[in-house]
């Protein structure tokens, strides 16, 4: 089978949904996310076992690339959103107080859908070579998360969201087609394997090519929410709705990182552009993890906390970015594995954590840390649950995000002992550590608040569906962490 069938299925299927949802009347929207869910794990299974990778990859038109690695991120696509549909099944009851006015429940069935179509923008992201079809892929997954995050028509925090979401978001995308515009001025091609031909010559003039970095940088830093672009953030995550809040950390940060890894490239590997493309990158990366970790201190916001940890792990996930491109031989798994990994742990372990945010939230009307205290006496399957999830965020050993970590390291370590970048491994041991701290918060709440007992409140409910994606992403953390050669082989 060919391999752009894929993104053909997911839109199929996301009309079949919308058809589903037109003809549901006054009925539940519930079937419609189920036949979300269940179509897209028969994609995920018909890429899996009906979709063979060459070697060297295949291509289509000059723009559509189909290997291992554009696999792998197509996996994490479907899986991401799967999960995201999930989850968002489980809000129901709190989203419809916010966008029907009656009985009905209005609104949902599109909003199960909008994940389906964002998906496929992000499964051709994977696969793209050139700069217009990346940019095209990325704003098409983009328009979808404007009317996602948006949303919940009749709460003021969402439509606050959604504005400053859009403003900004428009902004990057104003630089991103600037800096395109600027590579191509300077090169005379979109696509970036000539790219990396042509900046490797001697008739580039340096200073054109840096400043068009600079500006993809700033298209692509809003996406990956590094700093000084990450203001958006911490209002988006809150006001959001949980599910669209899970699919902006997990999805939005995969997909700006396929497109980093894309155009970095080329601008790396160019011998007279290394070195200050390298200095801005470094910039970047202390300065994410600095400010994602400080920032994530004081929240008492669970949505914020987790935005500010967001900011905080692209910081680490950049780390890898500046051994690209060098002559270090580096021990261990390459940067783009070690990436891949990080983001599929991330995947893991944050979907588990909001999975359990949206059952906490649709129990309780808050989202602070005081809904969480005494959760490990109401739920003690939740609260067990999101104790991993946490752990593993911060890098806790037999959790995979502690190999997610310790890879990153490896490559930064390495890369420092022949390069003299010490100040990347200084700052992320210091991000690290102060990790521990804020993540410990929920963990106190859980366990040691003052929350009543589920005798007195009522045991909090869990959807058999829910119940399970919280039991595969349990195991998968675990399994994970103890045999990381699995995701590790996958990911190469």
């Amino acid at each position: 089978m060919l391999p752009y069938y894929l993104e053909i299925y997911v839109v199929i299927l996301g009309v079949l949904m919308l058809c589903l949802e037109l003809f549901s009347g006054r009925r539940s929207r519930s079937k419609i996310a189920l036949l979300g869910v269940f179509g897209l794990l028969l994609i995920l299974g018909v890429m899996i076992f009906a979709v063979t990778a060459p070697g060297e990859g295949v291509q289509y038109w000059g723009i559509y690339h189909y290997d291992q690695w554009a696999a792998f991120y197509k996996g994490l696509a479907l899986l991401a959103t799967l999960l995201v549909l999930v989850m968002a099944r489980e809000f129901a009851p709190v989203f419809k107080n916010y966008t029907s006015q009656d009985e009905e429940a209005s609104g949902l069935g599109e909003f199960y859908c909008l994940p389906v179509f964002v998906c496929a923008g992000l499964m051709w992201m994977s696969s793209s070579k050139d700069l217009v079809t990346i940019f095209v892929s990325l704003e098409l997954v983009t328009m979808g998360f404007y009317v996602l995050v948006a949303f919940m028509r009749r709460n003021v925090g969402s439509l606050e969201a959604g504005v400053k979401y859009l403003i900004l978001g428009a902004l990057s995308t104003g630089f991103l087609v600037y800096g395109i515009a600027w590579t191509y001025g300077v090169s005379g091609t979109f696509s970036l394997e000539q790219l990396a031909v042509i900046l490797s010559g001697d008739d580039i003039a340096d200073r054109v090519a840096i400043f068009a970095f600079a500006l993809l940088m700033v298209g692509i830093g809003f996406k990956i929410a590094v700093v000084p672009f990450q203001i958006w953030v911490p209002d988006v995550y809150q006001g959001a709705a949980m599910p669209v809040t899970a699919f902006l950390s997990v999805a939005s940060k995969a997909a700006g990182f396929i497109v980093l890894l894309r155009v970095v490239e080329p601008f790396l590997s160019a011998p007279s552009l290394r070195e200050p493309v390298l200095y801005l990158i470094v910039f970047v990366v202390c300065a994410t993890l600095i400010y994602g970790n400080l920032a994530a201190i004081a929240q008492k916001n669970i949505k914020r906390l987790l935005a500010y940890s967001s900011i905080a792990h692209a910081g680490f996930l950049l780390m890898a970015i500046p051994a690209i491109g060098s002559v270090v031989t580096v021990r261990g798994p390459d940067p783009y594995s070690s990436i891949a990994f990080y983001l599929a742990g991330y995947l893991i372990m944050t979907l588990l954590c909001f999975l359990v945010l949206t059952i906490v939230r649709v129990g309780n009307e808050g989202e602070d840390l005081v809904a969480f205290e005494g959760l490990g006496k109401r739920s003690p399957f939740l609260a067990f649950a999101m104790l991993v999830g946490v752990a593993s965020l911060a890098g806790i050993p037999l959790t995979v995000g502690f190999f997610g970590k310790f890879f990153l390291f490896n490559i930064a370590i390495q890369n420092a002992m022949q390069s003299g970048l010490w100040i990347v491994v200084c700052v992320a041991v210091f991000g690290a550590t102060t990790g521990f701290y804020y993540y410990f918060k929920i963990i106190k709440a859980m366990y040691w608040g003052g929350g009543a007992s589920a005798a007195e409140v009522g045991e909090l409910k869990v959807g058999r569906l829910a119940k399970v994606s919280i039991l595969i992403l349990l195991i998968a953390v675990f399994f994970l962490g103890v045999f990381p050669g699995v995701l590790l082989d996958l990911s190469q």
